[in-house]
């Protein structure tokens, strides 16, 4: 909930991605992938199983699986920081 008190405070851009859920996204420069996990984490109230970055048009775009508590293993897309990589 802190969490949702921080992200209240700044401005946010909610996307929808192909799992369908909405994910929130900090205008700045983007989330690092610790930060990332944690809010995946903390949303999802999941056992987080992996979690990778990968390059997409100049970005990183974290990738990030959770085991739900029914069982299933649903990955969570998160938009990170420009790619210093050109």
């Amino acid at each position: 909930m802190l969490l949702s008190c921080v992200l209240a405070a700044m401005p946010v851009l909610a996307q929808q991605f192909e799992s369908g859920q909405a994910v929130r996204i900090v205008q700045n420069d983007g989330m690092t992938l610790s930060e990332a996990v944690e809010s995946v984490r903390r949303s999802t109230d999941g056992r987080i199983v992996s979690a990778e970055t990968r390059t997409s048009g100049g970005r990183e775009v974290h990738y990030i699986k959770v085991l739900t508590k029914d069982g299933k293993v649903k990955t969570h897309k998160i938009p990170g920081r420009k790619s210093s990589k050109g």
